[in-house]
């Protein structure tokens, strides 16, 4: 893999600022975004990890700025994304009550048509250790197209007649896949190659990508971190650019996972 401008390969990671580098890529270029956005949760509390009480602080990235700073840093990205997306193309946003309802009001705001709001639910979420609220045991996604009028991609058979019942028992065998999924938290197994810290399960990234994407489309993730939105592009036939502005996460972590996926389906690097 290595950085162009023109993107060609099965898979590009570019290392930089997020906006920046979506003014590089060619307009109505993408068929599908996946975005998982700084939740802005960096506020100095504490949660629970592996049973022992850890701080809820990501870094400098994830500190709120205010909900108006907040709002407009979303409202630009999106907007930004909006321009590289073909007609009918798709971007999905998750997120917790910290940003998604900012995501939500912006994608309004930018003309786009909200498809639906996806409850993952979380059976082996972290207890809650104050006791004195419910605990967190989901996240929420955001699925939405460029536009009413446009025509998306949503393979409707895949996900009622997939292998999804097995693992998530609000699945039913050849039933319509309803808005609540449920799907552990990510595996040790997809931590080999180094640890983000908001790192999504690749279940969950299977489900987006089948769903609204086909064989040789190209999908978008502007957050790339620790790279499952790639690794799950190129097993499922589709190109993946990746962005982000950490050096780190990108290059010791997403680069080594989409080789080592792209080695084990026998392709390779890209020229």
């Amino acid at each position: 893999m290595r950085e162009r401008d023109d993107f060609p390969a099965i898979a590009t990671l570019v290392q930089g600022d997020m906006l920046s580098v979506l003014d590089r890529i060619t307009d109505l270029s993408i068929d599908m975004i996946f975005a998982d956005p700084p939740y802005n949760l960096s506020n100095d509390g504490f949660t629970c990890e592996g049973g022992r009480m850890v701080s809820v602080n990501k870094g400098d990235w994830d500190v709120s700025e205010g909900p108006e700073a907040d709002f407009e840093f979303h409202r630009n990205w999106i907007n930004a994304c909006h321009r590289k997306l073909r007609p009918g193309g798709t971007i999905w946003i998750s997120g917790t009550y910290h940003s998604i309802y900012q995501c939500g009001f912006a994608l309004q705001m930018g003309g786009w048509h909200v498809l639906n709001d996806i409850s993952w639910f979380k059976p082996n979420a972290s207890p809650n250790l104050s006791c004195r609220m419910f605990t967190a045991s989901h996240e929420s996604l955001i699925w939405a197209r460029t536009s009413k009028k446009s025509r998306h991609v949503y393979n409707y058979q895949d996900m009622k007649t997939g292998d999804w019942h097995e693992g998530d028992p609000l699945k039913k065998d050849a039933k319509q896949m309803r808005s609540v999924w449920s799907i552990p938290l990510t595996k040790k197994s997809e931590k080999r190659h180094g640890k983000h810290p908001t790192q999504k399960p690749e279940k969950l990234l299977e489900r987006i990508v089948i769903a609204s994407t086909n064989p040789g489309d190209t999908i978008l993730d502007p957050f790339c971190g620790s790279g499952t939105t790639g690794v799950v592009a190129v097993r499922r036939g589709r190109k993946f650019i990746g962005i982000d502005m950490d050096k780190h996460f990108l290059n010791d972590i997403a680069k080594r996972r989409i080789q080592y996926e792209l080695d084990l389906l026998q392709i390779g690097t890209a020229p």
